[in-house]
């Protein structure tokens, strides 16, 4: 049993294995870097670009509002645009006969056909 445990000390303590160099674990550590960075790849193609061009097309459609158009707004309200007020950035939206209701131009949503 002694003699057992002598060799099993003796390879633990030899440092590196066999056939291992300080070359080859560089690359080894560089290569260890590829998953993690087509991660972010993936995650940037599937994740942010399609949310950056979403918005990007909301925003288009905010500056293309006109009075008449029918909306949406974030809270669920449609209405028909009665008046914008562009240096303010406030849409008027008429709900009902005789009721406007004045909103941020962010609020808005989506265009109703």
């Amino acid at each position: 049993m002694l003699t057992c445990m002598s060799i099993a000390i003796a390879q633990g303590t030899t440092g590196a294995p066999a056939g291992s160099s300080s070359g080859a674990s560089g690359f080894g550590s560089l290569m260890s870097f590829v998953p993690i960075v087509l991660m972010i790849v993936i995650f940037y193609f599937l994740l942010i670009r399609p949310s950056q061009k979403k918005e990007k097309e909301r925003k288009k459609m905010i500056e293309a509002l006109q009075k008449g158009d029918k909306v949406i707004t974030a809270a669920g309200i449609y209405g028909v645009i009665s008046a914008i007020k562009p240096e303010e950035g406030i849409v008027v939206l008429k709900v009902a006969e005789g009721t406007k209701i004045e909103f941020s131009r962010t609020a808005i949503q989506a265009k109703v056909s």
